[in-house]
């Protein structure tokens, strides 16, 4: 993809990009094979006629698909995502929903449904002559996300958590998907941003997720540095500037207590 759109979809066989295309939310339809991967701590396989969607594109770490894995993606950008996405409460518990169970095992019917929006999707992609074309794509993207709610809630049941609670996760959440963590790794920043207290934050966290606020904003921040730490044409001094470490050694420490590894270990 060599242009920033608002939406692509792609056939994908035997690999699924990920640095390339990681500003791009991904919607996967398994055709065949399997492919398995770490998201959020969890593993997951696919098998035909699977769809997983991964918001959270950041939290992946692993991807192992078989030879014969095929899949067709929609890559959607977040702000993009968000204008399609209804603003209603399920539209909110739809979206952390989504990030707890991202795969969905769909039956004959709904394999049915699922590639006749993709199908629709990629037809209103092409049609760039339309004098609507906007218009089409967003009532596209707005329908295959209602399908995918629909398919979810069938499959999981409809989610417990309160609208408030889903609204606080998701932003706090967006927030570290936007790379806040690189300057704020501090609970009270968070909860100031959300105009709730430090305690009110991480027990919504707790409740919904399973885990304190400290642990995404951990999480999210040694994934980023894990990954950059592969890239070898950065130094460590480099990096640790980029999350403000006061020192390199404070910054070792952190890698040490958190990947089990000092930075040069790791990298080899």
């Amino acid at each position: 993809m060599k242009e920033q759109k608002d939406i692509v979809i792609v056939d994908w066989g035997g690999r699924i990009p990920t640095d390339s295309e990681e500003e791009y939310l991904a919607h996967l339809l398994c055709l065949g094979g399997t492919c398995r991967y770490r998201f959020n701590e969890r593993d997951f396989e696919l098998h035909a006629g699977d769809l997983s969607i991964i918001r959270k594109r950041k939290l992946i770490e692993r991807i192992e698909p078989s030879d014969d894995f095929r899949c067709k993606i929609i890559y959607v950008t977040p702000g993009f995502v968000e204008l399609c996405t209804p603003q209603s409460n399920y539209g909110m518990k739809g979206q952390l929903a989504l990030f707890l169970n991202p795969v969905m095992r769909l039956s004959p019917e709904q394999q049915i449904v699922c590639r006749r929006d993709f199908d629709l999707l990629e037809q209103r992609i092409t049609d760039t002559e339309h004098r609507f074309y906007r218009e089409t794509l967003i009532n596209a993207m707005q329908a295959a996300i209602l399908d995918f709610f629909d398919f979810h809630a069938r499959i999981y049941g409809e989610s417990d958590i309160s609208t408030q609670n889903a609204s606080i996760m998701n932003r706090f959440l967006k927030m570290l998907e936007e790379g806040s963590y690189r300057e704020h790794r501090e609970v009270s920043y968070y909860a100031d941003c959300l105009c709730v207290t430090s305690k009110y934050l991480s027990e919504v966290s707790k409740k919904v997720s399973g885990y304190a606020t400290n642990y995404w904003i951990n999480r999210y921040t040694i994934l980023d540095i894990s990954r950059l730490l592969r890239d070898k044409s950065l130094t460590f001094v480099q990096i640790s500037d980029m999350f403000g470490f006061s020192s390199s050694a404070y910054f070792s420490r952190y890698v040490q207590q958190n990947l089990g590894l000092n930075p040069t270990d790791y990298r080899k």
